[in-house]
C-alpha cells in the first residue's frame, strides 16, 4: 500500500468544477488537496479528480479551511499544469454567460479555455516590456459628435461605453488602433474581436503599426494548437495587451482589461454555433459589466440590437453629424431615383445591370479606378428553373437543386449538376410540364464576371469569392466582381461599386433580411471615394423599398429604429427574449411542464425543425419523429428569469435521465 496522505495545512479544501457534459452536475464539489501539491492546487489551475469511480478534468474555483460536505472526501489526483488558467474575471464571466444563455459552465468554458499544449506552457517566459513611446493622432475621432469626449473616457478609464456608427471610407482598423493604444499605453489590456480572419489581419497589422509588434497578438480558430496556445498565454500572462480575435476571443483572459471591441456585431461569424451558443456581443457587453471595463460596439451599419443599448441608455450613440456623412459618401443611385434615366432606358427595372450602372462603371474605369461589383451568389448560375412554367430545376435522384456550374461547353449548351449530390443530367425535363428548357433564376458571380469582361474588353477583371478570397488590390482600373463579405480592400478606394440582385438577399425568408442586406451593402458602399472625388454606388432593387432608402440617405440609425420597432409589433427578439427548444415532442413537453416558467411567458408552437436546423448530436427522436421546435417568449425584463427557469427544468431532466435531446437556444439569430 501507498504512503498514507496528508491534507494541506492552510487551505484543505478545494472547490473544483468537473467538466462533465450533464447538467445538473454544473456545480462546484469539494475535494482535498494533498499536502505534496499545495503550492501548485491554486484557484484557476487545471487538475485531475476521481468522479463516479473515474478520472475527469475540472477547474479549482477557490481554497476553503472548511467545507460543508459532511460525507467522505475525495482527494486531488493531480494539478496537471500550476498555469493559472481561469482567471478571476474570466471565471466570473463564464457564469454570467452560462446565466444568460442557460447553458452549463463546462461548455462555456470549452469556448473560453483551449485545450492545453504541455510543450508550450513550458517555454521560457517573455516579460512584459513598456509600449514604445507613440504619438496617437486623435482626430479621426473628433469627426464623430462626442467623439473626442469618448476617446478623453478611455484615456482617463471612465469605462464609457458607446455604440460607433463608422463614416464611409472609415479607416476603421486604424481608429480601433488607436484607442487599443491608448488603453495599452495606460497599463491596461484591450480585446478586440473581428468576425473573420480577413478583418483581423487588418486589425493586428493597423496595431502593429501604432504600439509595434510585441504588444500585438491575433488570435483565430486558423491557427495550430500549439501557436494559437502560446498567444493564448502571452495574452494572459500579460505579454501582449492588445489582443485581436474572431468571436472566442472575447473571452480572452488579459490582465486588468480596460477596453472591449467588437466591431460589425450583425456578421454571423460572431455568433457561436455550439453550445450554449452566446454572440459575441452580448458576452463583451456582460464583460463590460464584469471587468468595468470600456465597451465599443461599431460598424458602417447596425442591429437592432446594438439600437437596443443606445435607447436603453446602456451606451452612447457614436455618429457623426449629417453634413459629415454627406461630405464623406459616395453617390448613391437606386432603380427609380431618376424619372429621366427610367425613359432614357425603360428596361432598367427589368435588367440586371441596367444603362446607369454601365455609366458609373465607365466614369469610374475611365479615371483609372477599380469598379466592385457585388453578387449575392458565388458560382456560375447557381439556382435554375424551368424555361416554360418557372417551376424549380430539381434534382432527378435526391430532388436537389440544378444548376450550371461553368460556362457552356463549344456546343453552346452547358450540362446542369445537382448542387447536392453532384450527379449531371444532361436528359433534364421539368417535373412539372416536361420542358426540357432551363432558365436562370440567380446569377452566379462567375457568369456576372464574363458577361462584364465582354461588356468591358480590354478591362482586368477580378473574381472574389468561395475558396478564393482576395484580400487587398493595387488602385488601378479593374471590375471586381465579389460575392458578399468576400468585397477586397482597394488601395485609395473604389471609384464605383455596383450592387447587384438586390431582390435575392431581400427576398430571403429570414427575419433578418433587411437588416442583413443593407449590412452588406454599407460595407461595400464604404469602399468607393467620396462623391466630390467622383464616387457612385448604383444598387438594382426598387427606390421604393425602405432598406434602399436607408442606404441611399446612408441612414443606418433610422434602418435600426424602424427594423426595432417591426420587431416590437410582432414580439420578435430584441424587443422581447425568447428560447427555443428543439427536440423530439415528448422531450420538449416534459422541459416546459417542469419549468417554473415566468407567469409572463408565452408558447409558440410546437412546429417541425427546418431540415437545415437538425439537432447535432441526434437526427430524428426515438420514436422516428422529425424533432420539432417550441419557442418560449417573455418580456425583456423577464429574460433572466426565462433562462434560470429552462436551465434548471434540464439540469432535473439530466438527473432523472430523461430520454430524448433537447437543446435551448436564447435569443436565437434564426428563429424560423
Amino acid at each position: 500500500m501507498g504512503a498514507e496522505r496528508v491534507a494541506a495545512d492552510v487551505d484543505p479544501v478545494a472547490r473544483v468544477l468537473p467538466i462533465l457534459p450533464l447538467a445538473h452536475l454544473d456545480r462546484e464539489f469539494d475535494y482535498l488537496v494533498p499536502a505534496d501539491i499545495e503550492a501548485d492546487a491554486q484557484p484557476g489551475v487545471r487538475v485531475r479528480i476521481r468522479f463516479a469511480g473515474r478520472l475527469v478534468d475540472g477547474f479549482i474555483v477557490s481554497r476553503a479551511a472548511t467545507s460543508e460536505h459532511q460525507g467522505k472526501f475525495g482527494w486531488l489526483e493531480r494539478v496537471i499544469s500550476p498555469e493559472r488558467v481561469l482567471t478571476t474575471e474570466i471565471g466570473v464571466l463564464v457564469d454570467r454567460v452560462a446565466e444568460r444563455y442557460a447553458g452549463t459552465r463546462a461548455d462555456v468554458l470549452r469556448l473560453a479555455v483551449p485545450p492545453r499544449h504541455a510543450k508550450v506552457e513550458g517555454e521560457d517566459r517573455e516579460s512584459a516590456g513598456d509600449l514604445p513611446s507613440v504619438e496617437l493622432s486623435e482626430s479621426g475621432w473628433d469627426r464623430y459628435q462626442h467623439g473626442g469626449a469618448f476617446v478623453t473616457a478611455v484615456r482617463e478609464a471612465r469605462n464609457p461605453r458607446a455604440v460607433w456608427q463608422a463614416l464611409p471610407g472609415e479607416n476603421w482598423p486604424l481608429r480601433i488602433a488607436e484607442l487599443a493604444a491608448l488603453v495599452a499605453s495606460s497599463g491596461k489590456s484591450a480585446v478586440l474581436v473581428v468576425p473573420d480572419q480577413r478583418d483581423l489581419d487588418r486589425v493586428v497589422a493597423a496595431c502593429t503599426g501604432v504600439v509595434g509588434e510585441r504588444a500585438v497578438v491575433g488570435l483565430s480558430a486558423g491557427l495550430g494548437p500549439a501557436m494559437r496556445y502560446r498567444r493564448w498565454l502571452a495574452a494572459l500572462r500579460g505579454t501582449a495587451r492588445i489582443v485581436v480575435g474572431t468571436r472566442s476571443a472575447v473571452f480572452a483572459p488579459t490582465p486588468d482589461t480596460g477596453l472591449v471591441v467588437v466591431w460589425d456585431d450583425g456578421d454571423d461569424n460572431l455568433s457561436e454555433p455550439r453550445s450554449p451558443y452566446p454572440h459575441a456581443r452580448e458576452v463583451a457587453v456582460l464583460r463590460g459589466h464584469v471587468a468595468g471595463c470600456a465597451v465599443l460596439i461599431g460598424g458602417f451599419s447596425r442591429t437592432a440590437e446594438s439600437q437596443v443599448l443606445v435607447d436603453s441608455g446602456w451606451a452612447h450613440d457614436l455618429v457623426a453629424s449629417r453634413d459629415v456623412v454627406r461630405a464623406r459618401s459616395p453617390k448613391i443611385t437606386a432603380l427609380a431615383d431618376s424619372d429621366q434615366a427610367l425613359a432614357r432606358d425603360p428596361g432598367a427595372r427589368a435588367a440586371r445591370l441596367p444603362a446607369i450602372a454601365f455609366a458609373a462603371a465607365r466614369r469610374a474605369l475611365g479615371a483609372g479606378r477599380g469598379v466592385l461589383v457585388q453578387v449575392p451568389r458565388r458560382g456560375y448560375v447557381p439556382t435554375l428553373a424551368c424555361g416554360k412554367c418557372r417551376a424549380p430545376a430539381r434534382c432527378r435522384r435526391c430532388n436537389g437543386p440544378l444548376a450550371l456550374p461553368a460556362a457552356a461547353g463549344p456546343d453552346g449548351a452547358g450540362t446542369p449538376a445537382c448542387r447536392w449530390c453532384g450527379v449531371a443530367d444532361a436528359a433534364y425535363r421539368c417535373h412539372a410540364c416536361g420542358a426540357k428548357a432551363l432558365r436562370a433564376v440567380v446569377v452566379g458571380a462567375g457568369r456576372t464576371a464574363e458577361e462584364l469582361g465582354r461588356a468591358f474588353p480590354g478591362v482586368k477583371v477580378v473574381l472574389s469569392g468561395g475558396g478564393d478570397v482576395i484580400k487587398e488590390l493595387a488602385q488601378g482600373p479593374a471590375l471586381v466582381v465579389s460575392t458578399v463579405g468576400a468585397e477586397p480592400v482597394m488601395t485609395g478606394g473604389f471609384g464605383a461599386a455596383l450592387l447587384l440582385d438586390g431582390w435575392a438577399l431581400l427576398g430571403r425568408p429570414d427575419l433578418r433580411a433587411a437588416e442583413e442586406t443593407l449590412r452588406r451593402w454599407m460595407t461595400a458602399a464604404a469602399m468607393v471615394i467620396p462623391l466630390a472625388e467622383g464616387g457612385e454606388v448604383v444598387v438594382v432593387a426598387d427606390s421604393g423599398i425602405p432598406t434602399v432608402q436607408a442606404l441611399v440617405r446612408w441612414d443606418p440609425v433610422g434602418h435600426a429604429r424602424s427594423q426595432l420597432d417591426e420587431r416590437d409589433e410582432v414580439g420578435f427578439p430584441p424587443a422581447v427574449h425568447m428560447a427555443a427548444i428543439d427536440g423530439g415532442a415528448a422531450a420538449i413537453a416534459e422541459l416546459v411542464d417542469s419549468a417554473e416558467l415566468p407567469s409572463s411567458a408565452e408558447l409558440l408552437g410546437p412546429v417541425e425543425l427546418p431540415a437545415g436546423e437538425r439537432l447535432p448530436y441526434s437526427g430524428d427522436d426515438e420514436d422516428g419523429v422529425a424533432p420539432e421546435r417550441m419557442l418560449v417568449r417573455v418580456p425583456r425584463k423577464d429574460g433572466r428569469a426565462l433562462a434560470d427557469a429552462l436551465a434548471h427544468a434540464r439540469a432535473a431532466r439530466s438527473a432523472r435521465k430523461s430520454s430524448g435531446p433537447v437543446r435551448i437556444q436564447i435569443d436565437p439569430r434564426r428563429i424560423g
